[in-house]
């Protein structure tokens, strides 16, 4: 499946695109006396070639496709630089339980589901998004199992850390007997894993169709941190047609020495993949999530004080980390380092500093003063998902009223002068830069004051953290672009969460038109 128009290059890279002549652009980003300025922007061999007023069409056979912006906005592609891709396909065809405000409601909804659209004979039921740290009761077995029947039933947490099951779906997966059914962490890794297996066709074609659904929204690249290796996975997927999205596809400790004996490097270009797909970082975990309770603290959760999981889970010690860090960066490939709690960010910066390898660290969601001040000194990438915070503010408050201060610290990391990368984490938050925008910018949603708006994000900053660092559109630049209907530097919080996106190009060739 393609999202490639007619007559652009389906099976060509963007460097073989036609050109295209885009006429009456305002560009997006450029605050100046003539702002309201519109401009030709023509677009030849994957580049911005030439920006001014009354541009002619390229000369000779190749004539260029002349398209009337009528004053839209012009600016830099997006990125997402934290997806995970094949969940996120999944997880648009699942039983949405977000919504649930109770364990016992979760459990209506299955049994709603159930009634009036019941999976195949022999296949689970799966769903997704329950958030039950602010429950008044817990999510158990015996709750499902009052409605599920002979369906075996598995939901997977919006954070992707933890799983609920019923008896049946238990037993299935190795856990008979288990007293709460409520897995969390590697445990829940291996059941998510298991039920997220389809047929390579299948998961190809629902990939595609969410990859386009992201090029609608002028997404022009995924940094790709699926929890198995996936190069190959979108070499292939290339190959039949999906051309839209640009891909840095990560790779996880369980298949690191894989990647280290085929050579490759984070940025290596995959071979046939019309450079759209590149060798992207190394990952690896070494703490849970807020919201499932594991993030690793240095003070225990609030109300949880005396529990021995009161701080969350470190999943890897210094020399572990240390010894990972070092063969993946020795090998050419950057690390990425999950860590949310301050322990993990802290543990995490001491064994990136002992390595002296740079690279990023992902989340980063309750920091120290003096470990903002190490992000910048290190030149540690702070890669964020500020959407995080507004579906955890209320959990934060509770369980980390005591910290709320200094989490989602992304003002405080600004100031000190530490690089950003905004993403979603998809599908734990959309697949939709706009929005981890909106979250950064105005620190709010759903009418709601904002949240400690002192960490607030510059809106040119918040852009250039989802650009790859550009904030407007200059000669030279690759033309991976988005057309809107306003310039997102001025727009507000509900014009950025739905903003209008007229077109998206990826090296000069239409991804999405809709002008």
């Amino acid at each position: 499946m393609s999202a490639v128009l007619p007559g652009t290059g389906t099976d060509a890279g963007p460097e073989k695109a036609r050109p295209v002549l885009l006429r009456n652009a305002r560009l997006a980003g450029v605050h100046s006396p003539e702002d309201a300025a519109r401009v030709d922007v023509l677009l030849r061999g994957g580049v911005v070639a030439e920006i001014g007023q009354g541009l002619v069409a390229v000369e000779g056979a190749d004539v260029a496709d002349v398209v009337d912006l009528a004053g839209r906005w012009l600016g830099p592609g997006l990125w997402d630089s934290h997806v995970h891709m094949d969940q996120w396909a999944l997880v648009r065809r699942r039983l949405d339980v977000s919504a649930a405000g109770s364990a016992a409601e979760a459990a209506s909804l299955v049994g709603e589901r159930l009634r009036s659209q019941p999976p195949a004979p022999g296949e689970p039921l799966i769903g997704y998004g329950f958030q039950d740290a602010l429950w008044a009761d817990e999510p158990t077995r015996a709750l499902l199992d009052a409605v599920s029947g002979d369906v075996p039933v598995v939901l997977v947490s919006k954070d992707l850390h933890s799983v609920w099951l019923d008896s049946r779906a238990l037993a299935a997966h190795g856990h008979a007997g288990h007293p709460t059914g409520l897995l969390r962490e590697a445990d829940a890794f291996a059941v998510s894993t298991a039920v997220s297996a389809v047929s390579e066709d299948q998961l190809d074609e629902w990939v595609a169709e969410a990859a386009e659904a992201a090029a609608a929204r002028g997404v022009v690249g995924i940094v790709d941190l699926e929890m198995t290796l996936s190069v190959d996975r979108w070499a292939r997927r290339v190959a039949a047609g999906t051309t839209c999205l640009r891909v840095r596809a990560g790779v996880y400790p369980a298949d690191l020495d894989e990647v280290v004996a085929r050579g490759l490097r984070t940025g290596d270009v995959i071979p046939g993949t019309h450079g759209l797909v590149e060798m992207g970082p190394a990952k690896i975990i070494t703490d849970g999530s807020l919201g499932t309770r594991t993030a690793w603290c240095r003070d225990a959760y609030v109300g949880m004080e005396g529990d021995p999981a009161a701080r969350g889970v470190a999943t890897y010690g210094k020399e572990a980390l240390v010894a990972y860090l070092r063969r993946a960066s020795s090998a050419g490939l950057v690390p990425a380092v999950h860590a949310i709690g301050d322990a993990a960010n802290a543990s995490a910066l001491d064994a990136l500093e002992e390595v002296g390898c740079g690279g990023s660290i992902e989340h980063a969601q309750l920091l120290d003063a003096d470990d903002v001040a190490r992000f910048a000194r290190l030149g540690i990438v702070a890669s964020i998902q500020p959407e995080h915070a507004m579906d955890d503010r209320d959990v934060a408050d509770r369980l980390w009223a005591d910290r709320t201060g200094r989490s989602f610290a992304w003002g405080s990391l600004a100031e000190a002068g530490v690089r950003l990368q905004l993403g979603s984490d998809a599908p734990v938050a959309p697949l939709d830069p706009w929005v981890a925008i909106a979250a950064a910018v105005w620190r709010a949603r759903d009418g709601r004051d904002p949240w400690h708006p002192e960490q607030r994000l510059a809106a040119r900053t918040a852009l250039a953290a989802s650009t790859g660092g550009r904030t407007r559109v200059e000669v030279g630049s690759a033309a991976d672009l988005v057309v809107t209907e306003c310039d997102p530097l001025t727009a507000s919080d509900d014009e950025l969460r739905h903003l209008a996106v007229s077109a998206t190009l990826l090296g000069g060739r239409w991804t999405h038109r809709a002008l």
